[in-house]
């Protein structure tokens, strides 16, 4: 009898594991492994760079998280890290995290919802802006997922965008709301991560960003829903802010709400590669 007893509560057990198994394997992981190396991600930053000739024409920092908010790489596209702003590397795992953080796959959704997002929703950081204005539906946002200052300037600074950068491997945290940050999708869709940019003007940073994504083969988009109204790049940054009335400045007047300011010598976001 107690042995019987015994067998049963071994079974329960046994069965609660595995439940708990399979509830785990569902939730988030470091992906690393599977994301593009550091010496990948460099190589396509400088192509990018290359190719995008608006703003200051600056070099750029770039850093990839994977879903879980863990860093994965950070580059620069100078010839050292002292070549491109020193405090740009921050902002751009801030951004790799924000896009990551407020980005969705079709995995998250049961049916279609009322935006049709039925296969995901990707925010760039330049949707955020004029939502956390004051006054904005999502004022405060930035200030939700503060930074991981022992992250961020931990460790040696000589090296600082190297496969060894101190931030590898640890959550960097951080919310940013202006452009070059942006999520990354995998084949069917499947949201992978962020890449954030940074070390020129925000809208360049979006420009360079957008295409790094594509250079990394990361944008499997199609069908993905976004707040742009165009299906070919669903998270662009959008220029339909206008100054308030009285000219006082203040608080941005987005037409649609996920507006963006411009910036010098800033470019046609519809130039851009269409996502695949």
């Amino acid at each position: 009898m107690l042995q019987r007893r015994i067998f049963a509560v071994a079974v329960v057990l046994l069965c609660m594991a595995t439940l708990m198994t399979g509830a785990w394997a569902q939730g988030l992981g470091n992906n690393c492994s599977t994301l593009p190396t550091q010496a990948q991600l460099q190589s396509a930053l400088i192509s990018a760079v290359t190719t995008e000739t608006s703003g200051l024409n600056l070099n750029m920092w770039a850093t990839l998280v994977a879903r879980d908010g863990t860093v994965c790489a950070v580059a620069f596209s100078g010839n050292t890290s002292g070549s491109q702003w020193l405090g740009s590397r921050v902002i751009s795992a801030q951004k790799a995290n924000t896009a990551n953080l407020f980005s969705l796959d079709s995995s998250s959704f049961s049916g279609t919802t009322q935006s049709g997002a039925s296969n995901g929703l990707a925010l760039s950081t330049a949707n955020l802006f004029s939502a956390v204005q004051p006054g904005g539906s999502l004022f405060g946002l930035q200030e939700s997922n503060p930074v991981d200052t022992s992250s961020a300037y931990g460790g040696n600074s000589a090296l600082y965008g190297t496969v060894n950068d101190p931030m590898v491997g640890t959550k960097i945290g951080g919310v940013n709301v202006f452009g070059g940050g942006l999520a990354l999708y995998g084949p069917s869709k499947t949201l992978v991560g962020g890449v954030g940019v940074s070390g020129d003007t925000s809208c360049a940073d979006h420009m360079i960003g957008w295409r790094l994504r594509h250079n990394l083969n990361l944008d499997h988009m199609s069908g993905v829903g976004g707040v742009s109204g165009d299906s070919a790049h669903p998270d662009n940054i959008i220029y339909d802010i206008t100054p308030n009335p009285d000219g006082s400045g203040g608080t941005a007047n987005s037409a649609g709400g996920f507006g963006h300011p411009k910036c010098i010598n800033t470019a046609d976001p519809g130039t851009l590669p269409g996502v695949r």
